[in-house]
C-alpha cells in the first residue's frame, strides 16, 4: 500500500487519518469543509481538490463521513470517487450507512473497475484517537488483505465478515444494543436519584454487579456530572436506532426494546440535544 487518500475529517475521519499519518504512511485527506484539513496537513498530509482527484492518486482511498446519503454523495457525480477510482485501486467505506447503501456504493466502485470494502467501525472519538476502534470489514477479501497494516493503526481487532451489507449489519446491530442500553441506563439512574438514592453509589453497585461495563462507567460520570461532550453526537445514534428497526422490518424481526429507545432518542434531537453526545438522551429521560 504506497500512498493512502482519506475523505471526510469529523470528529472520527480526523483521529483516524492522524494515527495513519503518525504511522508513515503517505496519505492526502479530503472534505466538504476544507478548512479542517490544515490540521493534518501541518502533521505531514496533502490535501486533495476533489474526491475523484484523491481516489485517482490514492493507492486505497478511505472514507469516514455521517451518513447514508453523505456516503453515497462522495462516490457520485463527476467530482467523486467512483469517476477517479479506475482499475484494481481500493475504497474503503468506514461510515456507518445500511446495507443497502453499501452495497449501492459497492456497484458504483465495482464498475468503475475498483475494488471495495466496507469497514464501519465500533468505537467513539477516543477510541479513534488511541488507535482502539473495532473495524467490520466485508467485501474485496484481497483489499481487506492489502488493508489490514492500516486497519491495524487504526483499530485494536478487524474482523473479515463476508459479503458487502455484513460490516454494516454487524454495526448496526451493536449500536441497536447500545442505544437500548444506553435508554434503559437512563431511566434507572433517574428513577434510583427521585427515589432519594445517590446517583455515585447507583454507580458503584452496578458496576460491581453482573451488569458492569465500560459503557456504563464512561457515561455514568457524565449523566451525574451533565457534562455532555460530544464523543459520538446524539443524531448520529437516532440514525443507527432508526436503520437497525428498519432493518428488523426488512427481515420481519420484532424489535419493540429498540423501537421504544429509538423513540427516546427522536424526542431528544426535537428537544435541541442532537449535536450533543449520546448520552444526552438522559435529559429527556429525567
Amino acid at each position: 500500500m504506497k500512498s493512502i487518500g482519506f475523505l471526510g475529517l469529523g470528529i472520527m475521519g480526523k483521529a483516524m487519518a492522524a494515527n495513519l499519518i503518525k504511522a508513515g504512511f503517505d496519505v492526502t485527506v479530503w472534505n466538504r469543509n476544507a478548512a479542517k484539513c490544515a490540521e493534518l496537513v501541518a502533521l505531514g498530509a496533502r490535501q486533495g481538490a476533489t474526491p475523484k482527484d484523491v481516489a485517482a492518486h490514492c493507492d486505497i482511498t478511505f472514507a469516514m463521513v455521517s451518513d447514508p446519503e453523505a456516503a453515497l454523495a462522495l462516490c457520485q457525480g463527476p467530482d467523486g470517487v467512483a469517476a477517479g477510482i479506475g482499475t484494481g485501486r481500493g475504497y474503503v467505506d468506514m461510515s456507518t450507512v445500511d446495507d443497502i447503501t453499501s452495497k449501492t456504493i459497492a456497484g458504483l466502485i465495482t464498475q468503475a473497475g475498483g475494488r471495495f470494502l466496507e469497514a464501519p467501525v465500533s468505537g467513539t472519538k477516543k477510541p479513534a484517537e488511541d488507535g482502539t476502534l473495532i473495524i467490520l470489514a466485508a467485501g474485496d477479501p484481497s483489499l481487506y488483505d492489502d488493508v489490514k497494516p492500516a486497519f491495524e493503526v487504526m483499530g485494536k481487532m478487524s474482523p473479515y465478515l463476508g459479503d458487502v451489507g455484513q460490516g454494516a449489519n454487524m454495526k448496526l446491530v451493536v449500536n441497536m444494543m447500545m442505544g437500548g442500553m444506553l435508554s434503559i441506563f437512563s431511566e434507572g439512574l433517574s428513577l434510583g436519584q427521585k427515589a432519594g438514592l445517590d446517583g455515585q453509589q447507583i454507580l458503584d453497585i452496578v458496576d460491581a454487579g453482573a451488569m458492569s461495563n465500560p459503557m456504563f462507567k464512561g457515561k455514568g460520570a457524565m449523566l451525574l456530572n451533565e457534562n455532555y461532550t460530544t464523543s459520538f453526537p446524539l443524531k448520529h445514534m437516532q440514525k443507527d436506532m432508526r436503520l437497525a428497526v428498519a432493518l428488523g422490518d426488512q427481515l420481519d424481526q420484532p424489535l419493540p426494546t429498540a423501537a421504544i429507545a429509538n423513540e427516546a432518542f427522536k424526542q431528544a434531537i426535537k428537544a435541541g440535544f442532537g449535536e450533543e453526545d449520546m448520552a444526552a438522551v438522559y435529559k429527556v429521560i429525567k
